[in-house]
């Protein structure tokens, strides 16, 4: 499976579904239909983009609009960037800034800022997305899921348990270096709230 066929998997199960649940089944059914060799490989870009998802700038971006808590929910904000499309994906993890111009996460802070019902399906986050090789990799192989991680180590990824930036750290509760960063989403949720 290469980067592409990864990308064509994550983007079908939203069109092909409508919760995040259905994503889930969908995706597990696709990849038990699969070769063991493919698994691993979903497993590996799936460790690839967070990768590339795990920086300060990402995550400042998501603490500039209040989209994460504690270090898990970065975590799980990851592969809910993840589940919003290669698109998406690459301009946010490009350009964290633009963070702020996403529909979803628009909708997500238009509930919030106006004490709105929300469902799981609006949260910004998507854990249960790294879990689908996981879960494939047994009913595939008849191995357990430390067979897959010692796969995947293998291929040279180190599995954190937390964040790991290596990007340049920075003070998130700095206001005026957040603004220098990151001066669309600090000043979307300024906005938002009235604080401008």
């Amino acid at each position: 499976m290469n980067v592409d066929a990864f990308w064509e998997l994550i983007e079908q199960s939203a069109r092909e579904t409508s919760t995040k649940d259905g994503r889930l089944g969908w995706l597990h059914e696709k990849l038990a239909r699969q070769p063991v060799e493919e698994i691993l490989d979903f497993a590996s870009w799936m460790q690839e983009a967070r990768l590339k998802a795990d920086t300060y700038m990402v995550w400042g971006a998501a603490r500039a609009l209040d989209l994460v808590g504690g270090l898990d929910s970065v975590w799980y904000f990851h592969m809910w960037l993840v589940g919003l499309g290669r698109e998406t994906f690459e301009r946010v993890t490009s350009d964290p800034d633009t963070l702020a111009e996403v529909p979803e996460v628009q909708s997500f802070l238009h509930l919030q800022r106006h004490r709105l019902p929300r469902t799981d399906e609006d949260w910004p986050e998507f854990e249960e997305l790294d879990y689908v090789a996981v879960k494939v990799w047994p009913q595939v192989t008849g191995l357990d899921g430390d067979a897959l991680a010692d796969a995947l180590q293998a291929r040279g990824y180190m599995l954190d348990a937390l964040p790991n930036p290596t990007d340049e750290e920075w003070d998130f509760d700095d206001d005026e270096e957040a603004a220098r960063r990151l001066p669309r989403c600090t000043s979307y949720f300024r906005e938002l709230y009235g604080r401008a």
